[in-house]
């Protein structure tokens, strides 16, 4: 399973998180980052560094941001990767 960024992260763009990925999962949007589920190892290094508690493991996300699985997977078709800060 791998992590997802949720909607949390919008307007945030902290990316503390994106240096930590061992994998470049991160992609960038206009307003939030995301999450690629295809290269996600789910190592967790992301979640710890997330200052505003936006990444969750996909098996474990509240319902309320239950569409924010589909959202990652979308979008990281259609942004670039973020691989620095």
């Amino acid at each position: 399973m791998a992590h997802v960024v949720t909607r949390n992260c919008i307007g945030c763009k902290d990316m503390a998180c994106v240096p930590v990925c061992p994998m470049e999962c991160f992609h960038i949007g206009p307003q939030m980052l995301y999450i690629d589920p295809d290269d996600c190892i789910d190592c967790e290094a992301c979640v710890v560094e997330c200052p505003v508690e936006a990444i969750f493991q996909e098996d474990d996300i509240p319902s309320e941001f239950a569409q924010d699985i589909a959202l990652n997977a979308r979008m990281v078709k259609i942004h670039p990767n973020q691989t620095e800060v």
